[in-house]
């Protein structure tokens, strides 16, 4: 089956990139773009940065010592877009294999000298998930038996030793390899790198221990801690192997870990990682808007994770925080021309950026760049979209779930569906099913929608949040039409999150929304808005909300420290336009700010 995540056991199981077939609208648009533009983008670059070349032999070598790691990315994306610059890319990287297996272009005189930030393994991790997207979507080819003889190269060297990597990512690989080859040996290392991590198993660093999850075993973590993106990526190896193993209390740690990280270490966009000095997650309810750096590859990770245990449980917070994370941090990752992309993602930038056309040699940035020197981010979209019909829907013993909803034709637990919506601009949600079948359908009815109703067979019932289910047998023709509530509605911050006091935000569905000053007008320093339900306006098929505000000077250029607990503002009236977070930075440099002081 051709799926990223295919685990033996779990109460859902996931669906094929055959049996989920996305149409034109929000993701099938998007999915398009990715395939028709983004790939050949992402394959242009390395070439122009001579990143593919260093697989060539070309001297010098160029790029970061982890630049392998975007070539196997952009092979996945491929593999799963079926796209036919595989093939040849993919020769390419066979020619600097070495006869153990071995495969590193950075590395290849002093092997495994630095596994601190040395990131060879890291790089094997993501040709094995390359590979892996390869088997299943075509077969074995060149680029799965380099993938192969790389992966039985790791069990060889490591597999008794006490060494891991710096940057978690081998463990779902190999487990994922397991899966698609049945070899035992593959899981067992997994498994052995997953427990070998904070005992430790790595050198002290400036960042400390807890900047790659070396601080402690990851049974006794409470929480997601240190850099980002390899939290995450640990985490969704770990459940991974605790599924495979069936260790029930490895899962439930990640399950408690990431609980409280929702809970605490969240940001409304979903996305994950506030501090830049490190792209770490930082302290509970440390979430500044400003400073926030939600790494496009974070959320990406977030994702990967929340859909594994999603799978593994059946829990619908899992598919609700996706759901938040996708609309919100993948789409906003990516220009609306699928060329240029961002890597951080605060939720307020101060000053407006001056455009930059070639590489980006910082993270940082309030407008998307069209390549960076560290490119992680987007190689990782282009792989995450080229998949994503995957993440939509699953299958149980009793029938098919719809998490996610986007115009599609669905196969799978005993029922054919296409799904019609202009979700997330509309609300409404048409299931109609193709052919006569059995099986229960259940739909995804998100944490937001308090008033949603479902209508079947002339009767029309509410529903609450969670899964709204209708049991078969079916004739071709049946509908189901969910209704869900899209109106505007104001969200305030937990008053532990010190910076974010006196603030509020708009969401509408499953978007967050934010104010966009293009040339500084209007002047988002100086707003203050009323909490008073903001207006509708269409365009394009794009709803833009606007809000009561007032924008001009406050407490004028004294001291801004005084005794009362408002300041006073002098200025207009005016009316605020709000846009979707995912589409801003798409008109120019601009300012921007997700929560809006009252």
């Amino acid at each position: 089956m051709a799926n990223p995540v295919l685990p033996s056991s779990g109460v859902l199981s996931p669906l094929g990139l055959d049996a989920v077939r996305l149409s034109p609208g929000f993701w099938g648009d998007r999915v398009a773009l990715n395939r028709e533009v983004t790939i050949a983008h992402c394959q242009e670059w390395e070439e122009r940065e001579g990143w593919i070349g260093n697989f060539r032999g070309e001297r010098p070598r160029r790029g970061r010592e982890f630049s392998d790691s975007e070539i196997y990315k952009l092979l996945e994306a491929m593999a799963w877009a079926d796209h036919p610059g595989l093939p040849a890319l993919a020769e390419t990287v066979a020619q600097a294999q070495e006869g153990d297996g071995y495969i590193n272009t950075r590395w290849s005189g002093s092997r495994y000298t630095d596994f601190e930030w040395g990131h060879e393994l890291y790089c094997y991790g993501h040709l094995i998930q390359a590979a892996v997207a390869r088997l299943r979507m075509h077969g074995e080819d060149r680029l799965t038996q380099v993938a192969v003889r790389a992966a039985d190269h790791v069990c060889r060297r490591f597999m008794d030793g006490t060494e891991t990597c710096g940057h978690p990512v081998i463990e779902m690989a190999l487990v994922e390899l397991y899966r698609v080859t049945g070899t035992e040996r593959y899981l067992e290392m997994a498994r052995r790198f997953v427990e070998r991590r904070g005992l430790p198993a790595l050198a002290d660093i400036p960042f400390g221990r807890a900047y790659y999850q070396d601080d402690m075993p990851v049974r006794q973590a409470q929480v997601f801690r240190g850099h980002a993106v390899r939290a995450l990526y640990l985490a969704s190896g770990v459940v991974d192997v605790a599924v495979e193993t069936g260790d029930e209390e490895l899962l439930k740690a990640v399950e408690a870990q990431w609980e409280r990280t929702v809970a605490r270490r969240t940001h409304l966009t979903g996305g994950m990682g506030s501090r830049h000095i490190d792209e770490s997650f930082g302290d509970d309810y440390e979430l500044p808007p400003d400073r926030a750096y939600n790494e496009t590859c974070a959320s990406i990770a977030s994702i990967m994770l929340a859909h594994r245990l999603l799978l593994a449980t059946g829990d619908v917070r899992y598919a609700d925080l996706a759901e938040r994370t996708l609309y919100n941090m993948l789409a906003t990752g990516v220009a609306l021309d699928g060329r240029s992309f961002f890597y951080a993602n605060p939720l307020q930038v101060r000053v407006a950026a001056v455009p930059l056309e070639g590489v980006n040699h910082a993270a940082e940035g309030g407008l998307r760049s069209p390549w960076f020197d560290v490119s992680c981010c987007p190689n990782n979209i282009a792989r995450t979209l080229a998949s994503l019909p995957a993440y939509m829907a699953t299958t149980a013993a009793d029938g098919l779930q719809i998490h996610h909803f986007t115009p599609s034709e669905i196969r799978g637990g005993g029922v054919a569906v296409r799904v019609e919506t202009g979700y997330p601009w509309h609300g409404a949600v048409t299931v109609r099913v193709l052919e006569d079948g059995d099986g229960r359908i259940k739909l995804r009815v998100p944490a937001w929608a308090s008033d949603a109703t479902l209508a079947h067979g002339g009767t029309v019932r509410p529903v609450a949040p969670g899964y709204a289910s209708v049991d078969g047998p079916w004739r071709a023709g049946d509908e189901l039409r969910l209704e869900l509530a899209m109106s505007p509605r104001w969200t305030f911050p937990n008053s532990k999150i010190d910076a974010l006091r006196a603030c509020a935000a708009v969401e509408r569905g499953p978007l967050v929304y934010c104010a966009e000053s293009v040339g500084d007008e209007p002047p988002l320093a100086d707003l203050a808005v009323r909490v008073e339900p903001p207006v509708e306006h269409e365009a394009n098929g794009v709803v833009e909300l606007e809000v009561e505000a007032s924008l001009g000077d406050s407490d004028g250029d004294g001291w801004p420290y005084g005794p009362s607990r408002n300041g006073r503002v002098d200025a207009s009236d005016a009316r605020l336009r709000l846009i979707p977070y995912h589409r801003w930075g798409n008109r120019g440099p601009a300012t921007m700010r997700v929560w809006l002081p009252i």
